[in-house]
C-alpha cells in the first residue's frame, strides 16, 4: 500500500462537483463495491435496504452542524469559530491571518475582539469584551470548493435528518497542507464524540455494523474496548486512518465521494483498497456522479 499524498490523486471535472444538494435527499446515486468481487454497481441511495441484511446496524454521526462562520463589522476578516473556550474566550481560524496577529482587534456584533495567542496550527485565541452568542448571526460553513454564500435552504440541507446534537463544523479546507509527501507524518485535528450505553449495547450485539461516514468510522475504531467490548463513553479522537489499516469494523461503509489528496480519501482507500477505490472513481467520473458534500454517495460492502 502506498504512502505517497501523490498516490491519492485523481483529475475532477468542476463541473461534477455538487454546488446545490438535489431536491430529493434519496433521489442521489449509489455506486455500490463489492469487495469480495471487486465489482461495481450503480443504484439509488433509495435502494439502501435491498443491501442490508435484517439484522444490521446502521451506525449515524448525530451530530448538527454549527453556524460557525462569521465575518468582522468591517467585513475585512472571516472567521470560522471552533470552540468555546471559557467566558468570552474562543478558539477559531481566521482568513486572512495576517490581519490578526497576537494583539490585533475587530469587532463582531459592535464587540470588541482581540487575538490573544496563536496556536502551532494557526488558529487563533480571541477575547471578546463581553460574552456574545457567536452562532446566532453566524451561516453555515460550506466547504471552500462550493464557491459560493450559504443561503437559507443550506441551514436545513446541509444538516442530516437525523442531526441533533450541536457541535460539527466543517473545516475552510478539505485537503491536506503539509509538504512532506509522506502521509504518515500528517497530523488529525481531534473530533469529539459522545456513545451512550444504549448504542455501545446495539453496536456489540450487532451481526454487521454499516458504517454512515468516515468520522463514525474513525470513532468506531478508536473508542475504548473491553474485553473486545466497546465502552459507552465521551472522548476525542484523533486517529488517521491510512493504507494498510487493521479495520475493527468488519462490516460495510456509506460516503461521500471525497477530494482528491484528502484524509478522506485515504480512509476510505484503507476499507475498500486504493486500486479498486481510485477505478471506481473513475467509473464515478466516466457516469457523470456528482461529487462532494451535496454529491451521490458510495457503499462499500
Amino acid at each position: 500500500m502506498s504512502q505517497k499524498l501523490r498516490d491519492y490523486d485523481y483529475p475532477l471535472p468542476e463541473e461534477l462537483i455538487a454546488k446545490r444538494p438535489l431536491p430529493q435527499r434519496d433521489e442521489s446515486r449509489m455506486m455500490v463495491l463489492h469487495r469480495d468481487s471487486e465489482t461495481i454497481e450503480h443504484r439509488k441511495f433509495r435502494d439502501l435496504k435491498t443491501f442490508s441484511r435484517p439484522d444490521d446496524l446502521l451506525v449515524l454521526n448525530n451530530t448538527r452542524v454549527l453556524a460557525a462562520r462569521r465575518f468582522s463589522d468591517d467585513h475585512a476578516v472571516e472567521f470560522l469559530f471552533l470552540e468555546k473556550l471559557g467566558t468570552a474566550r474562543w478558539k477559531c481560524l481566521v482568513k486572512p491571518g495576517r490581519k490578526l496577529r497576537i494583539g490585533a482587534a475587530t469587532k463582531i456584533d459592535n464587540v470588541s475582539l482581540r487575538v490573544e495567542e496563536i496556536l502551532l496550527d494557526g488558529e487563533r485565541v480571541v477575547a471578546l469584551d463581553e460574552d456574545v452568542d457567536l452562532y446566532a448571526h453566524g451561516s453555515m460553513p460550506l466547504p471552500p470548493y462550493m464557491r459560493r454564500e450559504s443561503d437559507l435552504g443550506d441551514g436545513d440541507r446541509y444538516q442530516t435528518v437525523f442531526a441533533q446534537t450541536p457541535g460539527a463544523l466543517a473545516a475552510p479546507t478539505a485537503g491536506l497542507h503539509f509538504t512532506p509527501e509522506n502521509i504518515t507524518e500528517h497530523r488529525m485535528h481531534a473530533e469529539s464524540f459522545s456513545i451512550s450505553d444504549e448504542a455501545a449495547k446495539k453496536i456489540n450485539n450487532a451481526k454487521r455494523i454499516i458504517a454512515v461516514g468516515t468520522t463514525t468510522v474513525r470513532v468506531l475504531e478508536s473508542a475504548r474496548r473491553e474485553n473486545g467490548k466497546l465502552l459507552p463513553q465521551n472522548g476525542s479522537t484523533d486517529l488517521f486512518v491510512y493504507p494498510p489499516f487493521n479495520f475493527q469494523l468488519g462490516g460495510a461503509l456509506l460516503t461521500n465521494f471525497h477530494l482528491p489528496r484528502s484524509t478522506l480519501l485515504m480512509l476510505v482507500s484503507a476499507f475498500a483498497g486504493r486500486e479498486f477505490l481510485l477505478r471506481a472513481y473513475a467509473e464515478a467520473i466516466r457516469e457523470r456522479y456528482r461529487f462532494y458534500s451535496y454529491g451521490d454517495c458510495m457503499l462499500i460492502l
